[in-house]
């Protein structure tokens, strides 16, 4: 029985491109499969804070562990831009951080700004 290359090449190239979305998806395709309600970010935001944990570290409104900074404030100590680096990628910010790349989309990077935006 032959085996045709072209299935062999066809599969090794399907699996490296799973691998590279799942592993390390680039921002576009994490704002094509993770996207959030629009008509209230601000309850968006607060689901995925309470989605991705982040009271297991951060404070926010006197609740969770203080591991890291309180975000109680935080819009005023960081802009938008800042937020957003750090939501984005906190490796890139600071190098060896303990808080974890959560590869949010930017639907929801701007949810949980509009959230913490709305508790100051």
């Amino acid at each position: 029985m032959k085996k045709n290359p072209f299935l062999l090449v066809a599969g090794i190239t399907t699996l490296a491109v799973f691998l590279w979305l799942w592993l390390s998806p680039p921002r576009f395709w994490l704002n094509l499969v993770k996207r959030v309600d629009s008509s209230d970010p601000v309850a968006a935001g607060e689901r995925l804070v309470e989605q991705y944990g982040c009271r297991q570290c951060h404070k926010i409104l006197g609740q969770g562990a203080l591991k890291a900074p309180a975000l109680d404030g935080v819009t005023q100590r960081l802009d938008d831009q800042a937020l957003y680096r750090w939501l984005s990628n906190p490796n890139a910010v600071a190098r060896g951080t303990a808080m974890p790349n959560f590869r949010l989309s930017d639907a929801e990077i701007f949810a949980i700004i509009a959230y913490l935006q709305s508790i100051e």
